[in-house]
């Protein structure tokens, strides 16, 4: 037990700074597309045709992303002759509105925050359900290490709870299947009004790489209202709680 003792304290605190101080995130981190039109050529489509979930487009000599369908795998990056398409290490890429997703070399709108008086009943206490849709496990994994001792996500008075009866909303990951969208309704209505939705990670945004697919719903927002888009495959922890921050007003 000494030994613990004395190795815990040896390490110091181990919950990052953040909001506070930016965070240091690794060389092989993927955020936020940069995206220099005056670079893309008239008639070039390598990057269209190289992206797996249809998240790139052209408009006329413009590319155009939709990083809610992106799945970050990098290949219109490798694929551009030009190097019209860089990823950044910007993590902030939550949204509250779909078309907020959609985006060319313009400034990308981060989440805003929640009207003033819905802000007052969630504001310090915010309990989440969170429902895996049929997901691979990665966006869960990361949703799952915002309550350890690195993130810590409660001491911003957000918690995750079993039941959706002693939640203030819903935070969904995976692709929502045939098979889990009767559970996705049932916890949604369960949860108490007034209540939040959160689509974390391609799947639950658009359908991820099953976008399309007839066992899948393609995106959370067909079913119900979402409150908050989450991109990333899966979504960074820091993405997920800068977003849920904003929402509440917490970070700006």
């Amino acid at each position: 037990m000494l030994k613990i003792l004395a190795e815990r304290i040896k390490q110091g605190k181990r919950t990052i700074a953040f909001p506070g101080g930016e965070p240091k995130l690794p060389d092989r981190f993927r955020g936020l597309p940069v995206i220099d039109v005056s670079r893309c050529s008239a008639g070039c489509s390598t990057c269209v045709e190289v992206c797996p979930t249809g998240a790139l487009t052209m408009t006329g000599k413009k590319a155009v992303m939709d990083i809610g369908r992106c799945l970050f795998c990098t290949g219109c990056e490798t694929a551009c002759p030009n190097g019209a398409i860089k990823f950044s290490q910007d993590f902030r890429l939550a949204a509250r509105n779909r078309n907020d997703l959609k985006f060319s070399g313009g400034g990308f709108r981060p989440a805003q925050a929640l009207d003033k008086n819905i802000r007052r009943i969630f504001g310090k206490s915010l309990k989440l359900r969170e429902i895996s849709a049929g997901g691979c496990n990665a966006c869960e994994a990361d949703v799952n290490v915002l309550g350890t001792t690195v993130f810590d996500i409660g001491r911003f008075g957000i918690q995750f709870v079993a039941s959706p009866r002693h939640a203030d909303g819903i935070l969904v990951t995976g692709p929502v299947t045939k098979n889990m969208r009767d559970a996705v309704m049932e916890t949604y209505e369960a949860t108490p009004q007034p209540r939040l939705v959160i689509a974390a990670g391609s799947c639950a945004i658009s359908g991820g790489p099953y976008i399309g697919h007839k066992e899948v719903e393609n995106g959370l927002d067909t079913l119900i209202l979402v409150d908050l888009y989450v991109p990333g495959c899966p979504p960074h922890p820091l993405t997920i709680l800068d977003g849920i921050l904003r929402l509440l007003g917490k970070i700006k």
